[in-house]
This record gives C-alpha cells, structure tokens and sequence, in this order.
C-alpha cells in the first residue's frame, strides 16, 4: 500500500484545445513539505483544483489520502485558496472557528482553538477586531489559521506567500514548519523560489502543465554544475589546469567564475590559488541556488516572474 498523501497519474487538464495542464504524474509523500514551482500559468491552480474535486481531470486519475476523489476526505484536508478573502464583518477568532465547524469540530472547541491559534501566531490583540479593520497580512493570517482550525493532516496553500511583506512572510513560513513538525503533510505553490528553498524537503517544478524536476531540492541543486566566484587583480589561468576545474570564464570587473566537475570540492581550487599563487581578493563558493535550477528549467523568460 502506498504512504503517499497524494498521487497524480497522467492528468491532463483541456480547455478546447489549450492544455492547462499536461500528463503530469507525481506522489507526495506522508509529512514532507511539498513545493509545487512554476511561473505564473504554469498550471498550478488548475492543478491543486483538480486534486481538491473542484475541477475534474480531462484524462488521469487523482489519489488523496488514499480516496479516489477528495470530496471523501474532505475534513482532514486544509485548503488555503489563491483567491483570498474574508467576511468583513465577522471578528478574527470567529472566522477560524466557523471554519472548524464547517470542518465538524464543535463550537465550544472550534473558539478555544482560534483563540490558541491567534495566541500562537502573534494576533491575540486583534482576537475580537473585524476583519475588515485587519492589515493585509494579518487578514491573510487568519485566513491561514481558518484553514487548519481542524488539524488537518494534509494542508494545501495556494501562494500563501503572496502579498506578505517580509515579516509576515517570516510568520507564514513558521506556520508550515510547525505542520511539518507535527507530522502534518504541506502542499505549497510558489513561484517565488526563495521560500521553496527554505522550506521544502521535495519539489516539482512545472512550466506550461508540464513537470521539468521532480526530486529533492539537493537534487535539484546538482542539475547545475558547482561554480566558485573569485575576484583578483592576477592571472587565473593556471587554474584551468587543475582536474576540477571544467571550465574558467571572466565575468568583467576582475572577477571570474570557475565552474568545477562533479563532486568537486570547492577547496581545491582555493589551496591552488594560494600554491599557484593567484592573490584574491575575495572567493564565493555558494551552492547554486534554487532560482539557478528554476531559470535553467523553465529558461530565462521565468528569471522576472520567479521574484515577483
């Protein structure tokens, strides 16, 4: 029996004849943080629709916590919707505790979670304020909290990043940390690359409904070759010598960019500039970065939309 949260086999997605989302197969396993990575259109929300049983797949089939259709489990699924949005009128706690009732929780216990909740994630003091007096942020806040007011074992956040200022982001993302560590499974779209990388244990990244990378994010880094950065007023190229080193290119301004082979390690070409000697004036030797993957992947068109 399989312990993924989620399975999709083959889905596709068809709107006459444009493909929303195309073949795509993929399994999220039980308490990992899942990151779902595409630019705008890529198919991400078509997609989390048609696992959620809001939309039905043109051809595939669509596994959620072992049942056929989500619409079964409905009250052990957290859903955080892209589109957000609040009852204006309704008080912060009231709004988390009218989602865990609808999720079958009963009222008395319904209140003390959303007063928990609101205590735990910094919005006691606007508790008893309306909605609709809330900043941004904390509105998106509680929205969040109302969607696993019933501790949900599988949450599914559709860009809960989006809008946040870098504080509340901060806040987002100690909210899906705290799932994970109770063993609950997160599902994130993005296309901001930067909370991926510190979040998610795996990812997938998709472009125009189809997936690129399906893996871990170290696999995902060594889709693209280890490169040092050094900057010196020397000759560095003695170095392209060296068994690590693949290849060597100036990047202008005194600075050059040494790209390794792989499992190389970066020190090697530090202990031959100091033996060489090449003097530096300073030596980068940064993993590539998950945006590096995201623009290899998808290509150069995604660079603007990946940090939007």
């Amino acid at each position: 029996m399989s312990s993924a949260v989620l399975e999709l086999r083959g889905v596709t997605k068809l709107y006459d004849d444009f493909r929303a989302v195309d073949d795509l197969s993929l399994s999220v396993p039980a308490g990992c943080i899942y990151g779902f990575l595409g630019p705008n259109g890529a198919g991400k929300t078509t997609t989390i629709r048609m696992i959620l049983g809001i939309l039905k797949p043109t051809s595939g089939s669509i596994s959620v916590l072992g049942a056929p259709s989500a619409m079964g489990v409905r009250a052990r699924i957290g859903y955080l919707p892209e589109e957000k949005g609040l009852y204006k009128k309704m008080r912060a706690w009231s709004v988390i505790a009218y989602f865990g009732t609808l999720k079958g929780m009963g009222r008395a216990a319904a209140k003390r979670r959303a007063f928990e909740l609101l205590e735990r994630y910094g919005l006691k003091d606007f508790a008893t304020a309306r909605t609709e007096a809330l900043s941004k942020g904390m509105g998106q806040k509680v929205q969040v909290l109302a969607s696993i007011a019933h501790d949900p074992e599988f949450v599914i956040l559709d860009e809960p990043f989006s809008g946040l200022d870098p504080v509340n982001q901060g806040v987002m993302e100690e909210i899906v940390m705290d799932l994970r560590r109770r063993g609950r499974t997160v599902l994130f779209s993005t296309h901001v690359m930067q909370h991926a990388e510190r979040l998610c244990d795996r990812i997938v990244v998709i472009a125009k409904g189809r997936a690129l990378f399906d893996g871990t994010v170290g696999a995902a880094r060594r889709l693209i070759p280890r490169r040092v950065r050094l900057a010196t007023a020397d000759d560095p190229s003695p170095l392209r010598a060296l068994p690590s080193v693949a290849a060597l290119h100036a990047v202008g301004g005194g600075q050059w960019e040494v790209e390794l082979r792989e499992g190389t390690d970066p020190q090697a070409v530090l202990r031959a500039c100091f033996e060489t000697p090449v003097r530096l004036r300073s030596f980068d030797a940064a993993e590539p970065s998950l945006h590096d993957v995201f623009v290899k992947l998808v290509g150069s068109g995604a660079r603007e939309a990946s940090f939007r």
